[in-house]
């Protein structure tokens, strides 16, 4: 049964998360990661839809990755927004991470961490578990003709936005992402708030925004995520989107964790 096809209101059984999240100890260049309490982050997604981290990454990081934005040969697509009707601004997908090595490292240090988040979601969800090293996961989308890289810089200007939106990208889909705030909000820009819907199945949709600070992450779901009912669980559909930005420069990594088609 294609498990992903399933109805948003289909009821799952309940189950306890089991386990604790795997120790992953931070690297020399990423040290702000040893401070992450992955426990305490499960418990505000499953509460609020969205997990807001301590800064992920130094000022001099976000300007490295900033940086990279007028580096035409680290990227594979880039893609006007307007030209596809998905909002106003600028992504750029970076044709392989390694070649930026911040992020490299950052998408694999947080993966077996948030693996583990989604290892606790998927019976709850009717849906697979992950392997808890991306380099599995990764080889497992090649196998599946998902081989391109989907690590990307987004930026937004002035009057740019971001459609509400999910990044599904091939059959094989890693449930959560994050987004990390490389500009420092009220200095760089202004606006450009994040938006999250989250479809709550016969009842009205209810939205989030977040306000990250620089060097914050965002761990949000890819798709849906599991919410309790009297009997179970049920999916709730979320899509994720920007406010206009008012003034200045905002721009953001986004660490999709799943390859495309």
């Amino acid at each position: 049964m294609n498990q992903s096809a399933l109805p948003a209101d289909t009821l799952f059984l309940p189950v306890s998360p089991a386990g604790r999240p795997p120790r992953v100890p931070a690297s020399d260049d990423l040290p702000l990661l040893d401070a992450l309490d992955w426990g305490r982050l499960y418990a505000q997604l499953n509460e609020e839809g969205v997990a807001l981290t301590p800064p992920l990454l130094s000022r001099a990081q976000c300007q490295e990755i900033i940086d990279t934005f007028e580096q035409p040969g680290l990227f594979r697509s880039t893609v006007v927004m307007q030209r596809h009707q998905f909002g106003r601004g600028t992504y750029k997908y970076y044709a392989d991470p390694a070649a930026v090595p911040v992020i490299q490292n950052l998408r694999e240090q947080l993966y077996p961490s948030m693996a583990w988040m989604a290892n606790q979601w998927a019976p709850q969800l009717g849906e697979r578990t992950f392997p808890l090293s991306l380099e599995e996961l990764l080889a497992e989308c090649a196998d599946n003709g998902q081989s391109r890289s989907t690590p990307l810089i987004l930026q937004y200007g002035p009057g740019d936005y971001a459609c509400l939106h999910q990044d599904i990208y091939g059959d094989i889909v890693f449930p959560l992402q994050i987004a990390v705030m490389l500009n420092q909000p009220g200095d760089d820009f202004t606006g450009g708030e994040n938006v999250f819907v989250e479809q709550r199945p016969r009842f009205q949709s209810r939205a989030i925004v977040v306000k990250p600070e620089l060097g914050q992450g965002m761990i949000f779901p890819v798709r849906h995520r599991p919410i309790r009912s009297k009997h179970g669980f049920r999916r709730h559909p979320m899509r994720h989107g920007t406010n206009a930005v008012e003034t200045g420069q905002r721009t953001t990594l986004g660490l999709i964790f799943h390859n495309a088609r």
